[in-house]
Formats: C-alpha cells, structure tokens, sequence
C-alpha cells in the first residue's frame, strides 16, 4: 500500500533517530489533473522545481507568486518599490489560481508556507472534485534559502524570513509525525539534493496516488 507522507531527503537530511515515517526512494507521482502545492521557505528552490516540471510536462498549469511579480516588475518602472504594487501582484495571483482550479487541469501551486489558507483553499476544491490535493515540501536549512535568495537577486525581510521559518518549521513537524493538513490525500518531504528531478504524474496505465 502506498504510503501517504513519503520522505525523499538524503540521510543526512532526515532528523536522526526518527522513526516516525517511513523512508522511501521512490518518487511522487499522481494522476493527471491533480492539484499539487510546492511548499518551503523563499529561496529553497520552489519556483525551480515547479519550471522544470512544468517544462517536462506542457498538461500542468504552473501558478507561481514569484512569477507573476517578475511580470509585474518588468512591467513598471524599476524605481518603484514592490511594496507598492504587491497587493495587486497577489490579487493577479490570486485570480490566475481561482481560474486555473476551474479549468479542470492539472494545477502546480507555489506556496511559501505561511499561505495556510491557500491549502485549505486547495482542500476545499479539491474535496468537492472527490480527490486530494498532493503536498510537496522543501526541507532545506535557512542558510541554504538565504544563499538561495542571494542567487536570485533578491530576498525577504528578516522578520518576515523568521515567519517563513516558523511557518515551514510546524509543517515540517507535522508531516514528519505523520499528519496531513486537511484535504490533503499525500505529502512528500524533498531537500536541495533531492529536489533536482521534476515531479510528473504516473506513466499510462499507472494510477497510484502517491
């Protein structure tokens, strides 16, 4: 039987001694159509993961806040700051997610943690359709986001980045004693080493959930 919290990091990612899930190296795989949510602090490799997978495959809608605000900052002057505009980046983010969830395709969500509201959001749809959301999330130390963030050119507030830590901490936590947030059929806990593989829905013929 399939499990429903995989742990995909490397050993030396895993909390030692924790014998709460169990390991697996077999990679996530759902069917198409699924909404699946990347979660994990700003600079872990989200919005990378989420692009090779939506490059892999063409059928997924990729929905990711980052995205939408590289739009939006190549749009309007480069002297104004982002705090400006950042109500309205979301609320196009926000409306980009409400139609891709009515399309009936396969949705790849960006979610930085703190957003819990948005998986319930994806539970809730996602239970109306009789299905799951799936749940991935990257593990990585904060000093591997922050060298993340500096890589890309641009990064959080401190208070902000310790929100996101606590935020992702719980998750974590969560998943590893084996808890789903309601809605969620399957989790998968990935780290940097382990994230490098786009995620992809089963091959034909194969239905296995997660």
């Amino acid at each position: 039987m399939a499990h429903r919290v995989r742990d995909l990091r490397s050993p030396t990612s895993r909390p030692g001694g924790s014998a709460a899930l169990p390991l697996t190296d077999d990679p996530p795989r759902w069917p198409e159509g699924q909404r699946v949510v990347i979660s994990g602090l700003p600079g872990s490799g989200k919005s990378t993961l989420m692009r090779r997978t939506a490059e892999a495959h063409r059928s997924v809608l990729l929905i990711d806040a980052q995205e939408v605000r590289e739009r939006w900052e190549g749009r309007l002057p480069r002297w104004l700051p982002y705090a400006v505009y950042r109500p309205a980046a979301r609320l196009a983010h926000y409306v980009r997610l409400y139609r891709a969830l009515r399309s009936g395709r396969g949705v790849l969500v960006h979610d930085c943690g703190r957003t819990a509201w948005v998986r319930h959001w994806l539970g809730r749809d996602a239970g109306r359709r009789g299905t799951g959301f799936h749940l991935v999330v990257l593990d990585v130390a904060p000093e591997t986001a922050l060298a993340g963030q500096r890589e890309r050119g641009r990064s959080v507030s401190r208070r902000a980045f310790a929100r996101h830590r606590r935020a992702v901490a719980r998750l974590v936590a969560q998943l590893e004693a084996g808890r789903l947030p309601r809605g969620c059929a399957s989790a998968t806990l990935l780290d940097r080493e382990t994230a490098t593989t786009p995620i992809s829905p089963p091959p034909p013929g194969d239905h296995a959930t997660a």
